[in-house]
């Protein structure tokens, strides 16, 4: 998951940079263009023949305000059911770490009904990995 300053460079994003540059230098490029960079957008990246990378606008900022954390669930709802959309048509399974439980601040006991709804609920397979 991504967030809305176009901040890229800590996080599960340095394991994606490390084996695919692409992700991160469309990421870059969509936050400088400004065109639809926004919470609860959604751009893939392929990276190998049949291996996409989904770049999803779900925390404002980086760090957390007198508001809360920086995740928005609304956003990584949205995101999700435009992840969903791509994922039918490429007929895709997905694999994820928890998204938005790390530096995003979020709670897996919200995050996870989302993907149950926005994207098991579709027959999608989702494989969700925790990390050490």
């Amino acid at each position: 998951m991504c967030n809305d300053i176009g901040g890229w460079g800590r996080g599960f994003v340095l394991a994606i940079s490390r084996r695919w540059p692409e992700p991160e230098a469309e990421f870059r490029a969509w936050h400088r263009s400004g065109a639809g960079f926004e919470l609860g957008q959604v751009r893939l990246v392929q990276v190998e023949e049949s291996l996409w990378v989904a770049n999803m606008i779900g925390q404002h900022g980086i760090r957390p305000t007198i508001d809360g954390p920086p995740i928005r669930y609304d956003a990584v709802d949205h995101g999700l059911e435009v992840v969903a959309a791509n994922a039918i048509e490429l007929g895709a399974s997905l694999h994820m770490p928890r998204i938005g439980c790390g530096l995003a601040g979020g709670t897996w006991d919200l995050i996870e009904p989302l993907i149950a709804h926005r994207l098991v609920a579709q027959g999608i397979p989702v494989s969700v990995y925790d990390l050490e």
